[in-house]
């Protein structure tokens, strides 16, 4: 589908901005650059990754608050706000500053609107392909069949029909293992059979825990524009330790840098490829280390972290993308590749502004389709919101506080413990928070909340524990996600620190925290069994109570 300039003006006319001001005309077709590529060499990588169910267009504002560690420190893409426009030459109050960075959100969403959406993605590959025919390669990097309600009740179908009208090429996994291992088989196949999935499932390190048999295909190799294109896919290392055991019995993960080593070298001198391509759900420290180790690799294309790279990361001759979340993006890195080596590479990580650029209509009919039976209730409105409503970011959010203060009442608690997932969408001051935006928050399989006492002791433990997973000093031992949110209590975090020794100045209900006492502490999202009612259902009866969202972020975290 070629998207042309009578698309836009279409577009505007329909916005009403035929006939207003021509500053605000200018100003509305300005993101038309969004599709300017010129074309680089034989080989065109698009690559998606992190979309979580996201069938329809979003808001979802990029963190305010990501924290390097180490010689990351201050470092893309340990970078946000002012100095993230700063290190990528962004002016602000831009469409690019409304993509890249949190800065003027709700004033920006009301100028561009929202973001994503399959049907707007479809029109980006399709525009590509149909100008490099034969030169194309579609990767999604995993995350992609959960964080809807469609995708929940589903068990992940409606992503893979989307995907497979997308056209998607290859994919590596993670939170597609929550529906259990004989579901992503029906889904996406194994070694010896195919499921719905039209295009090839990769993931070299899920392996037979007790004959350590591989259970998925480690590679594929792939002929695009005359060059042979072999990709490794790595699912994310920790699934066993993110999620319930039961999803993945006998079955072992991890990082598995010696056999990314082997892989690539296996393809180059016994596949004969000409580019390595990593299809990486490690996270974007995991990868820029295994790019620094692992010889061979010309292009990692990355996610689990959802950080949105306006330029690449070069590691040597290594290329590091990641491409954001939720369908914001799609990544187009050109590649001239000759003698078995990239000699020159052209990149864009292009926003999907939803205004902009036209539906697909073959795609857009199909999420009609998987939506038409939902619609009524994903509809309902629960409340309507006076704030900012968002998650994202290294310490609590405001759609966080929510579900800490629904549980905390449920439960009647002192201290709640919510996870610090990245996925979530954004709502804007002003607007209704219905059934469907609760389960872009919390559409989990093992949703149950839970309730127990704690002594301060282990309160104090389970957030240094969470702690060291995020600021690790070595990128291999981080398993992804945000510092746990917490609800009922302050507290005091040095990133800097060693294990055990960052968590300090503890406070539950405006009291120092007693190390010996006993508190009554609720959360949800437990990897073990338990039996509270769903956590999604407490936040919607909750938000049904009060009608009206009014929650600024307090200032539970002091850093140090």
């Amino acid at each position: 589908m070629e998207v042309t300039r009578r698309d836009f003006v279409k577009l505007a006319m329909g916005s009403g901005l035929v006939g207003a001001p021509r500053r605000a005309l200018a100003a509305a077709m300005a993101p038309e650059r969004l599709l300017d590529f010129p074309a680089l060499g034989n080989v065109t990588l698009l690559h998606m990754t992190d979309s979580h169910g996201t069938l329809l267009p979003v808001y979802y504002r990029e963190p305010d608050t990501l924290l390097g560690v180490g010689p990351e420190k201050g470092k893309p893409p340990y970078v946000t706000g002012a100095a993230a426009l700063a290190a990528y030459g962004i002016k602000r109050g831009t469409l690019e500053a409304y993509a890249y960075t949190h800065l003027d959100f709700p004033a920006l969403a009301a100028r561009y609107g929202r973001m994503g959406g399959y049907a707007h993605l479809a029109t980006l590959v399709k525009r590509g392909r149909g100008e490099r025919p034969g030169r194309v390669l579609l990767l999604d990097g995993g995350d992609t069949i959960q964080g809807s309600a469609t995708a929940l009740w589903s068990r992940g179908e409606d992503m893979v029909r989307a995907m497979n009208e997308l056209g998607v090429d290859v994919f590596t996994p993670h939170w597609e293992f929550i529906y259990g291992i004989e579901r992503v088989k029906e889904l996406f196949g194994d070694l010896e059979t195919r499921g719905l999935f039209r295009g090839d499932f990769i993931a070299h390190n899920v392996k037979d825990a007790t004959w350590g048999d591989p259970v998925f295909h480690p590679y594929t190799v792939r002929e695009v524009g005359g060059v042979g294109v072999g990709v490794i896919g790595q699912a994310f290392p920790y699934v066993p330790v993110s999620h319930p055991l039961r999803f993945v019995p006998n079955l072992t993960f991890g990082l598995q840098e010696e056999q990314v080593q082997k892989l690539a070298n296996e393809l180059r001198d016994g596949k004969r490829v000409d580019l390595v391509v990593l299809l990486s759900h490690n996270g974007i420290y995991a990868d820029l280390k295994m790019a620094r180790r692992v010889k061979g690799l010309d292009v990692i294309l990355g996610g689990h972290t959802h950080d949105a790279l306006p330029r690449p990361i070069l590691v040597g001759a290594t290329i590091v993308v990641n491409s954001g979340a939720h369908g914001k993006f799609l990544s187009r890195l050109d590649l001239d590749v000759r003698g078995g080596r990239v000699v020159g590479h052209r990149y864009k990580l292009m926003p999907v502004l939803s205004t902009i650029i036209p539906e697909d209509p073959a795609m857009a009919a199909l999420i009609r389709t998987i939506r038409a039976a939902h619609e009524p209730r994903l509809a309902e409105v629960l409340a309507v919101s006076d704030t900012l409503l968002y998650r994202r970011g290294n310490f609590n959010g405001s759609f966080d506080e929510i579900i800490l203060e629904a549980l905390l009442k449920r439960h009647d608690a002192q201290v709640a413990f919510s996870p610090g997932f990245r996925w979530g969408v954004t709502i804007l001051p002003g607007q209704a928070i219905t059934r469907e935006d609760v389960f872009s928050h919390m559409s989990l399989t093992y949703p149950n909340s839970w309730v127990q006492e704690m002594t301060g002791a282990e309160i104090k433990a389970v957030m240094e524990d969470v702690a060291d997973n995020l600021f690790h000093p070595d990128p291999y031992y981080r398993q992804g996600g945000d510092m746990v949110r917490v609800g009922g209590a302050t507290y005091a975090i040095k990133p800097a620190d060693a294990a055990g020794r960052r968590i300090s100045e503890v406070a539950v209900g405006g009291r120092a925290l007693d190390l010996a006492r006993s508190y009554k502490v609720t959360g949800w999202a437990s990897r073990r069994d338990v039996d509270g009612p769903p956590a999604y259902d407490v936040v919607m009866d909750y938000l049904g109570s009060v009608k009206r969202v009014d929650i600024p972020v307090p200032r539970r975290v002091k850093v140090l």
